[in-house]
């Protein structure tokens, strides 16, 4: 079987499944168990970036490490416990989209700026575990989105080069971050406006209406991957 002549990378959250209530109730739960405040406008600003960056930077909660580490981990931890109590769905499309990335043996890669036991939590919850070959989270990478380490690291696990590589993402950070790393970028509007995602090389609202011919027009038969 001859090799794809390009691979998937997916960011998580607002691209394979809808998780921004659960992330959104899981920092303002945190916000009252520490009595800090929450600008109103935090979320929007923050998404697609690491926790690290998001507590001392644009909340301005601590600038001490441990304590940075600390309640990042507690927000994981509340956001895991909302899923429990709430669960969690596939954004509409996404299956489908698997489904024949998959059949034609494209390679699939997580790359995401969310931790490891989300994501597995979130695909053993949905049954979507065996779609993906590897998985790149917030542990794997020291600098997040836009910074492009995540989707070059994410591009080393299948193997193949970033100009054979295709990110699916939501975040404008994200979009920034696939551009960095010299890779085609299909934004979903799942998170922001259509209007604010020109910078991808294609916008669409759900994974599954994106035209096939995509693929060869975009990458030709050449093998130099």
């Amino acid at each position: 079987m001859s090799k794809s002549t390009w691979g998937a990378v997916f960011d998580f959250d607002g691209v394979i499944i809808d998780s921004a209530s659960q992330h959104e109730e899981s920092w303002e739960r945190l916000a009252l168990e520490v009595d800090k405040p929450l600008p109103s406008d935090h979320f929007k600003r923050s998404f697609g970036m690491k926790n690290a960056v998001i507590i001392p930077e644009l909340l301005e909660w601590s600038h001490e490490p441990k304590e940075i580490q600390r309640l990042s981990l507690r927000k994981e931890e509340l956001y895991r416990e909302i899923v429990q109590e709430r669960g969690i769905e596939p954004l509409p499309g996404v299956v489908e989209f698997l489904d024949y990335l998959k059949s034609n043996e494209i390679p699939r890669v997580i790359g995401s700026s969310t931790e490891r036991l989300n994501i597995t939590t979130a695909l053993a919850q949905l049954k979507l575990s065996g779609y993906f070959d590897q998985i790149v989270s917030s542990e794997d990478v020291k600098r997040g989105k836009p910074d492009p380490e995540v989707f070059l690291t994410a591009a080393k696990k299948i193997k193949y080069a970033p100009s054979h590589c295709v990110v699916f993402e939501d975040a404008h950070v994200g979009v920034q971050a696939a551009r960095a790393a010299k890779m085609r970028v299909v934004a979903l509007t799942t998170t922001h406006p259509r209007e604010s995602l020109k910078d991808a090389d294609l916008v669409v609202d759900q994974l599954d209406q994106i035209p096939p011919e995509t693929w060869t027009k975009w990458f030709s038969a050449s093998r130099n991957l």
